[in-house]
């Protein structure tokens, strides 16, 4: 492993290479301030549990929050020998049920060595008292983000389509997992999953929201009236966009990882393509990209459409898509109450990283596009 540069320890509070190491943790931290970096309350703490654990020998030299996330903190750990990863959860309004590590990590054990890459999953702790929360550690895996416009001008218009192709064969992928053979039996409870769901994210709502929001009400009956019948069920990832991908570039772009597998379980697969479709805008759709996260950059010129990423899956799958207007509209509506969530976590100063104050302005607007969606005619939705 490079050793770290001297401003990557500044850039974190950290004294740079040559300081004195404290006794018994391997790490470098004197001069640390006594709060380690956010959401890792005690850097020499989590150091020692490393050491303890036969985990690089503790040795840990630095410490980076990986911006981008909203939810689950992700951090990079700089070691002597090697670079690992650990999430936990977010600092403030943790809701019932949610960020839950030992799912996350049970699925990235099950999956690990599959046809689905997913980071290796290295060890998990339950104790909240190593850095104020339970988390888990994985492998570092190389690749990149692409969240941004600027992220996504490394790609010809070429390499876009073949990403699309990519994406549509990995969800497609994901909703083919042998569950018994990947150890996966009992994850979920895949029968009247989305009528759970429905009443999961209202309670979820009624425990985040921070002000009356107009449409809201309507709209959970309308979902409630139009529940689909219980079709098969599959392994769903929960949040499958481009931006919880890691890719490799290259003359062929490749999915190095697909990661923040937090709201995975046994559902509906239609659900987990309703909310990408969500995600994924096309071109001279100035709203959707201000909104949804990774957005503009699908909207550049090589991406599939929403329409032809829903045809490529249902090629891949042959499921029916005519009712997906509901599935988005179900997209949009979860998608609101995570963000009024994190929205809430925003107002108690409880957030890590930059860009949170423009969440809660999403809400709204997607409230009113799952109505527009119920409106339209399922065939039509994707257009």
């Amino acid at each position: 492993m490079a050793e770290p540069r001297a401003g990557d320890y500044r850039a974190m509070g950290w004294p740079g290479p040559g300081a004195d190491v404290v006794p018994g943790t391997g790490g470098i931290f004197s001069g640390m301030a006594v709060d380690g970096v956010p959401g890792i309350a005690d850097g020499p703490r989590l150091a020692r549990w490393l050491s303890g654990n036969g985990i690089a020998g503790g040795e840990l030299l630095g410490i980076e929050l990986i911006a981008g996330g909203r939810s689950n903190l992700t951090y990079r750990l700089d070691l002597r020998e090697s670079r690992l990863v650990l999430r936990r959860p977010p600092l403030g309004h943790v809701l019932p049920t949610a960020h839950d590590m030992s799912r996350e990590f049970r699925v990235l054990s099950a999956l690990h060595g599959t046809d689905i890459p997913v980071p290796g999953p290295v060890a998990i702790c339950a104790d909240p008292d190593v850095i104020g929360a339970p988390f888990y550690l994985m492998e570092y895996v190389d690749g990149v983000v692409l969240r941004t416009r600027q992220q996504g001008a490394q790609l010809t218009p070429g390499q876009c389509r073949q990403l699309s192709e990519q994406l549509a064969a990995m969800l497609a992928a994901i909703h083919g997992v042998d569950i018994a053979a990947a150890g996966l039996t009992g994850f979920g409870r895949p029968e009247g999953y989305l009528a759970r769901q429905l009443a999961r994210w209202q309670r979820q709502w009624e425990l985040s929201a921070t002000r009356e929001m107009p449409g809201y009400d309507r709209l959970v009956e309308r979902l409630a009236a139009g529940l689909p019948e219980d079709g098969d069920h599959t392994l769903v990832h929960g949040d499958f966009r481009l931006d919880n991908m890691l890719v490799t570039l290259g003359q062929r772009p490749a999915i190095a990882a697909v990661v923040d597998w937090e709201m995975s379980t046994l559902g509906d697969p239609l659900a987990d393509l309703g909310l990408t479709l969500v995600y994924w805008a096309d071109p001279g759709d100035p709203q959707w990209m201000e909104i949804s996260v990774g957005a503009a950059v699908t909207a550049m010129p090589g991406f599939f459409t929403r329409a032809e990423l829903a045809a490529r899956y249902a090629e891949l799958t042959g499921r029916d898509l005519s009712a997906i207007g509901y599935y988005m509209a179900f997209g949009c509506f979860k998608l609101a109450v995570v963000l009024e969530g994190i929205h809430a976590r925003f107002l108690q100063r409880k957030t890590v990283g930059e860009g949170f104050e423009r969440e809660g302005r999403g809400v709204p607007v997607l409230i009113e596009r799952a109505h527009q969606l119920l409106d339209k005619g399922l065939a039509d939705a994707t257009g």
